[in-house]
């Protein structure tokens, strides 16, 4: 009898929900940011594609397979967690401590995950680890937005366990939880979308200038594998040195008003070559 494996009877019963949720934000995010990025080419804005390389159908089709695989990774995990635990340990706040609070607590887990996911990612780019967590997520030389979730099943696990360890440490409300995993996946669609989104003047002003763009995330797919290891913000990649050294020079050609001149965006920064995963 499945009630004989609350495991599996957990995952019978809820996992297919839990999916079906998550998968759904995920292709709306996708589908939108890839929308907004289909149009944009079309206006005079359409120089701004970082890349001349197109993603191919085949491509997008493997961001999709994986990234949907992730996301089984995190519903198998999370309802393992609670069945292992049952909660043990791990806040799970329902309530609220005011909007302020809420907000500073929103806040507080956007910088938590950026530094985890700066040194996850760092150590995920080891030779020794890179094979078997980050290769597969970086077959996408030319990202697309529906490259969000796109890990091997190593770099879901990795992913995910900011999760548990987060809600070990700070009560967060159920509902600054949820905002945060909007958050982040629209941040994630956008580094990836392969069209840089930002206005001009991003770099320039001082309260804009340590939030990544997408160029940012971009010159890490194809043409600086070992720079620019962040996901929203490029404090961590200047304090550690790992900042690419063209980056804000990439943007500025990136953004360019070009309307006059149609020729697309090269596809790597001018002496390098795009990374072939090994």
């Amino acid at each position: 009898m499945i009630s004989d494996f609350p495991p599996l009877a957990i995952l019978i019963e809820k996992g297919p929900a839990m999916f079906g949720v998550d998968a759904g934000r995920y292709v709306i995010v996708a589908a939108v940011t890839s929308a907004i990025v289909w149009g944009l080419r079309r206006t005079r804005l359409g120089t701004r594609k970082i890349q001349a390389r197109e993603a191919t159908a085949a491509d997008m089709r493997r961001e999709m397979f994986q990234s949907l695989r992730s996301i089984g990774v995190y519903i198998v995990m999370a309802l393992l967690l609670l069945w292992a635990f049952g909660g043990a340990g791990i806040y799970q706040f329902e309530g609220s401590y005011g909007f302020g609070a809420d907000m500073a607590l929103l806040a507080a887990t956007i910088v938590a995950h950026d530094t985890y996911f700066y040194w996850a990612h760092r150590t995920m780019h080891h030779p020794k680890l890179f094979k078997y967590f980050h290769r597969a997520h970086h077959r996408s030389v030319t990202p697309t937005a529906w490259a969000i979730y796109s890990f091997a099943i190593p770099e879901a696990v990795v992913m995910f366990a900011f999760i548990p360890l987060w809600l070990t440490i700070v009560s967060v409300p159920i509902w600054v939880m949820f905002m945060w995993a909007n958050f982040q996946l629209i941040r994630n669609a956008m580094g990836h979308a392969g069209f840089e989104l930002h206005p001009r003047w991003w770099l320039s002003s001082p309260l804009t200038r340590w939030i990544n763009t997408t160029t940012h995330h971009d010159l890490h797919h194809s043409g600086g594998f070992n720079t620019n290891y962040g996901l929203y913000f490029t404090w961590w990649d200047r304090l550690m040195g790992t900042e690419h050294p063209r980056y804000a020079e990439r943007f500025a050609e990136v953004v360019a008003d070009r309307s006059s001149s149609p020729a697309p965006a090269a596809a790597a920064p001018e002496g390098e070559k795009a990374p072939v995963p090994a």
